[in-house]
């Protein structure tokens, strides 16, 4: 299973699956993280944390406990 933290800059992949229950997925879906969207990977800060990333025309950061609960491809 490859989650979004392992995705290297300037990558674009698609969400497989969102992983985590309750307030914490409802967030990522929130921030417009869904099944089947494509997340181009901007930048990686030096420790790996925050992820910075475009979504659906928008910048956001995400942390790097977040990125592992998405599944990608």
């Amino acid at each position: 299973m490859k989650t979004l933290k392992d995705a290297k800059i300037g990558e674009t992949v698609v969400v497989v699956k969102l992983h985590g229950e309750g307030a914490v997925r409802r967030r990522i879906m929130d921030m417009g993280i869904t099944k089947n969207v494509e997340v181009y990977v901007r930048k990686v800060a030096p420790l790996g944390d925050p992820i910075e990333v475009n979504v659906r025309g928008y910048e956001l950061s995400l942390r790097k406990a977040d990125a592992e609960m998405i599944e990608i491809y």
